[in-house]
């Protein structure tokens, strides 16, 4: 299906210096931020969001005895280091 398009009426001032003041600072088009908006508030993703936690991948480490050979030399401390 192709995009649609629309005209929006009635805009508040406060809903327009808002959308404005956005597309500014994430330097993106008006009608970008306009779409997002209106996508998030229908809970839809117009993009994916961008996570950066790690929860995905809590409870997938598998064993690897090669990674723990490789890591041995990290848990030995250099006691003339230290001195």
């Amino acid at each position: 299906m192709p995009e649609a398009q629309y005209t929006i009426r009635a805009v508040p001032a406060a809903v327009d210096r808002a959308l404005r003041r956005r597309a500014k600072e994430e330097e993106k088009s008006l009608n970008t931020v306009a779409v997002e908006a209106l996508a998030r508030g229908l809970e839809l993703d117009a993009q994916p969001r961008e996570h950066t936690d790690l929860d995905a991948l809590i409870g997938s480490w598998q064993p690897d005895p090669a990674f723990d050979r490789a890591v041995a030399e990290f848990s030995k401390v250099d006691e003339d280091a230290w001195k």
